[in-house]
């Protein structure tokens, strides 16, 4: 190609030499005059080479390109040209004058520079008109919208062929891979075609979409009232037909906000992308890529979900089993994997991918991604607000199914996991919904700078990417509580679920997807690691563990509590009439028996329970103690089980007993029962407990901060205080 190089600097130099390098013919170099006697490097190298060097001071006058200069230029016969570090000002009239056009050079197209970061730099552009082009099987592809990955394993894909690339690109189920010198990946996830038409990387050599989509009478009555739009926005077309092309009908920038915005009214806050009107120019292409989005598709098309299947309760469980990562379901590294066991009869339940160091690199890079550049950061908060509450409905209509797959995977009661483990997951993510547009900063006053005054204000903003760790007794629960507030506060996530209960997490995964959460901003990676005592198996971090019992009412009380235990059913926990379901997991069942072991050899009364049942499953007695003093260690370590500890302590002791209770390194929860109002206000303000009940136990409620003292954890789940925890105040002060 013939080449003319305006420009100057060493960089310039270093252009020049790599376009002669690379077999182009430069015909001529433009670049500045001599300063103080000295030439420019690429005025010098190009007079080394015997090719025309060209030094004006100017290229027009009274905004009047020069004659003179437009006639050597023209004379050079110049297919292109190349800008590298041009300080001069160059007339248009040279500029689109070749038939290839200009390429102001950046640093990232020189093989010493091509690092993966500086092309994803040079895609997005360094002017208004983001985008970088290569040629590629036989023609011209611009490509849009990279991200940068991180380093690790390189996926599957179809390899491209790109001129001059360090190694040949990889189109992948994600898009399209480009390498760097360093080895480093980006991957571009649109490409323009040489007709104009704009595709999904992903989608390149599978050409256009393969069928159109027959659409429904309510489906065809929204067509027509977007083809209305298009006609508002298009007034110097006549009539708006499938092949109308929106930019080609006059279309600018600000038309695509517009078109976006009134897309979102018509259909119900449909949120679409800027990007979506580049991909799908005409009418009947924005059509499709519509009604596959309000049919909870992908442009690129519809999540594939290998799910294991089962039935079970009356029902017919689909459950993913694989990593969740960027809004994709996908094996781990090496294909890595591991059995999840149902408790009641330990039995296998499927295999599920057990992720890699190497996956939680994609994960956080994905939820990166997903905060810094996706749909999630530009987002009203009430439009936010809106998708969460779309996702506690769609919780709501899959209850059975996540209570079912609870009951299979954790051992819960299914009575009780209806009600409580999804029950309030739901009412969770409801009450958060309702929050996201109600997280506001303040004004502050403060002492002016006079004579000049301020104002003083902060912002409340998300942190980011949160990595939140999941505990195994209520595995959807727990998520719940501290996913919604997280979402709620707008970051993005990545859920490592218990290594024993993944199921309910990656179901929730899925349901994020059907309520048309941005792809990043859920990720979920199973791996390895991490009544009221009687409540979930004693799986319940607020057991009733250990109870003071004053001492004229001590045997009644162990007699009642004796009697209660004999009523309970213990089964399977799908069965209805079922309350004590198995433990969690064999290691925590073998946990509970040296627990009691250790209680007997350490003087404490036995007076039920304290074995394991025997019948199939990880099934354990409840089990009751007396006598226990406070020097003991079931006094001092919690069980987590369905196990009660009980002292007395003197009549009217009230002070002794709260000695006693508060000597602990724990202090999450505690309660307290009498008919003396008195004394439920003294104790209640004494104990050291992030949390008291009076005359109640386990009553929690999604608006009621919950959270403990102590080495009971630091910060809170639930009500507004949980916000806090994912959110950071900036305070901004002017100066008027």
């Amino acid at each position: 190609m013939k080449i003319a190089v305006i420009g100057q600097s060493l960089f310039g130099q270093e252009v020049y030499c790599h376009l002669r390098k690379d077999g182009h013919e430069v015909v001529g170099v433009f670049t500045v005059p001599d300063k103080d006697g000295k030439a420019d490097p690429l005025g010098l190298e190009a007079e080394k080479d015997g090719v025309p060097v060209f030094k004006f001071p100017r290229w027009r006058a009274r905004g009047q390109v020069l004659p003179e200069v437009v006639a050597k230029y023209q004379a050079l016969g110049a297919e292109l040209n190349v800008l590298p570090f041009c300080s001069q000002f160059i007339p248009m009239e040279i500029i689109n004058a070749p038939r290839h056009g200009s390429i102001i050079y950046h640093p990232s197209l020189l093989p010493r520079h091509r690092g993966a970061s500086a092309i994803h730099n040079w895609i997005r552009g360094n002017d208004k008109v983001p985008g970088a082009w290569t040629e590629a099987c036989g023609q011209k592809l611009t490509f849009f919208n990279s991200t940068l990955t991180v380093p690790g394993s390189v996926p599957e894909g179809d390899p491209l062929p790109i001129p001059g690339a360090h190694r040949p690109g990889l189109v992948t189920k994600a898009g399209l891979i480009l390498f760097g010198n360093d080895d480093k990946m980006l991957l571009v996830k649109n490409i323009q075609l040489e007709d104009g038409k704009m595709i999904p990387a992903a989608q390149f050599f599978k050409g256009a979409a393969s069928s159109a989509l027959e659409l429904t009478e309510e489906e065809l009555a929204t067509a027509e009232a977007v083809r209305s739009t298009w006609q508002r926005i298009l007034p110097n077309i006549p009539e708006v037909e499938d092949t109308t092309d929106f930019f080609k009908s006059g279309a600018a920038s600000v038309d695509v906000v517009r078109l976006v915005e009134e897309v979102k009214e018509l259909c119900d806050g449909l949120e679409l992308e800027n990007e979506d009107v580049y991909m799908a120019t005409t009418f009947g292409d924005f059509i499709q890529l519509l009604v596959r989005k309000l049919r909870g598709e992908d442009a690129e098309g519809e999540c594939v979900i290998d799910y294991v299947e089962k039935a079970v309760n009356k029902l017919t469980l689909r459950m993913p089993h694989q990593l969740f990562i960027g809004g994709a379901f996908v094996d781990a590294e090496g294909s890595k994997t591991y059995d999840t066991i149902n408790p009641t009869d330990e039995s296998v339940i499927c295999q599920v991918s057990l992720a890699q160091a190497s996956d939680v690199d994609k994960a956080v890079a994905a939820a990166k991604d997903a905060f810094e550049n996706g749909l999630w950061g530009k987002i009203s908060a009430r439009d936010r607000g809106r998708l969460l509450y779309r996702l506690a409905d769609l919780m709501e209509q899959h209850q059975e199914e996540l209570a079912t797959i609870e009951a299979l995977d954790a051992g819960a009661v299914y009575t009780l996991a209806l009600k409580t483990h999804v029950g309030m997951s739901i009412q969770t993510f409801r009450y958060f919904a309702g929050w996201c547009d109600k997280i506001q900063g303040s004004t502050i006053p403060i002492n002016h700078a006079r004579p000049n005054r301020n104002l003083t204000l902060t912002r409340k903003e998300p942190v980011g990417v949160c990595g939140i760790v999941i505990p195994w007794n209520y595995p959807l629960m727990m998520l719940s509580w501290k996913t919604a507030a997280c979402l709620a506060a707008g970051n993005t996530v990545v859920i490592k679920p218990a290594q024993v209960t993944p199921l309910t997490a990656l179901k929730f995964a899925e349901l994020t997807l059907r309520a048309g959460i941005p792809k990043g901003v859920v990720n979920v990676l199973p791996g390895s690691g991490m009544s009221s005592v009687f409540f979930n198996k004693g799986e319940n971090c607020i057991a009733a563990g250990r109870l003071f019992v004053e001492d004229s009412i001590h045997d009644q009380f162990v007699q009642r509590v004796v009697e209660e235990v004999g009523k309970m059913k213990i089964g399977d926990p799908l069965d209805r009439a079922t309350n004590h379901g198995p433990q969690n997991h064999q290691a925590h069942l073998r946990k509970l028996l040296e627990y009691c072991q250790r209680g007997v050899q350490e003087g404490a009364t036995l007076v039920c329970g304290g074995g394991q049942v025997p019948r199939p499953g990880f099934f354990f007695e409840p089990t009751v103690f007396t006598d226990v003093e406070d020097h003991m260690f079931i006094a001092k370590e919690e069980s987590f089980g369905p196990v009660m500890i009980i002292s007395r302590f003197a009549d009217g002791d009230i002070d002794a007993v709260l000695c006693r209770a508060n000597a602990t390194e724990f202090g999450l929860a505690s309660g307290v029962f009498t008919k003396d109002i008195n004394k439920a206000l003294y104790v209640s303000d004494k104990l050291q407990a992030g949390t008291v009940f009076v005359n109640t136990y386990n009553k929690t409620d999604v608006a009621a901060p919950f959270g403990g003292f102590k080495q009971s954890g630091f910060g809170k789940d639930l009500g507004e205080a949980a916000l806090n925890e994912y959110l950071r105040i900036k305070t901004v002060t002017f100066e008027y």
